[in-house]
């Protein structure tokens, strides 16, 4: 019997923990897996090396990531570039998107971070009055984060920007060494300042791929503040992790929908 294959195709897609936190990088296999994907689209991770810093808490931590991880990738991955897709899994302004999106060598990898899918998912769920607003963890990133939503979005993205609240927390403490009830405590309380910033705060993006999996701590602290109805009905609650994930396997689909040449 003779068979043709008509359709079908295997879609890699790489999730790129820019830290050298195998934790956090294991902490993201909940969302992961909960994820509805065709089965055809396998998903790796990957975790930098050792000498990228075990949590990215500022400028220098996320400098020394991007060195760590490009001198990994072309020392003992060559094969990165065969992904048809990455996810930089790091809630920040990371260079490293902007070198897979523009480097000769990943031309065929389609790239995104947790931020800016983070970004796009919150807008496109937004009624005419909502706002959305961002929970992090160190303070740092409350100017960081700022000013990388209005970089990114090209102009005034205060209208329906709330802002950025932070914990006090690094992006390890969610997986080792801090009492779970104090990482519910600091959340939930960044959680209620973001909700009382604005007017109409439908959506919360989770600033950091360590909170992936405490979506539910953000729900509890909305009920308290608002009721049940808005904690569970009508707040969205964005995982960066997920939301990259799904974007980056449509953007996908976009760029396999490219001709390549003019029809003849």
């Amino acid at each position: 019997m003779k068979t043709e294959h008509v359709r079908g195709k295997t879609t890699k897609i790489l999730v790129m923990n820019p830290n050298s936190s195998q934790a956090m990088t294991d902490g993201m296999r909940t969302i992961i897996d909960s994820i509805d994907l065709p089965y055809s689209t396998e998903i790796h991770t990957y975790t930098a090396p050792s000498k990228a810093p075990a949590s990215i808490n500022n400028e220098e931590d996320i400098g020394q990531s991007l060195l760590a991880v490009l001198r990994d990738l072309r020392d003992s991955h060559p094969s990165a570039a065969a992904y048809d897709g990455v996810v930089v899994a790091c809630y920040s302004v990371h260079p490293l998107v902007e070198v897979l999106q523009g480097s000769p060598e990943y031309a065929r990898t389609t790239a995104t971070g947790i931020f800016e899918a983070s970004v796009l998912t919150a807008l496109s769920l937004l009624g005419p009055r909502d706002a959305w607003g961002i929970v992090t963890t160190g303070k740092f990133w409350e100017t960081h984060l700022a000013s990388g939503v209005r970089a990114f979005l090209g102009g005034d993205a205060g209208a329906k920007f709330a802002g950025v609240e932070s914990t006090g927390l690094n992006a390890g403490d969610f997986h080792r060494g801090v009492d779970p009830a104090v990482v519910r405590r600091k959340l939930s309380e960044a959680t209620k300042r973001l909700l009382a910033r604005k007017p109409g705060v439908k959506c919360v993006a989770m600033g950091c791929a360590g909170m992936a999996g405490l979506e539910e701590i953000i729900r509890s602290a909305a009920c308290e503040e608002k009721g049940e109805k808005f904690a569970y009905g009508e707040l969205h609650v964005i995982d960066g992790v997920r939301a990259g994930i799904m974007q980056v396997e449509q953007m996908i689909r976009h760029q396999r929908l490219l001709p390549g040449k003019k029809p003849s």
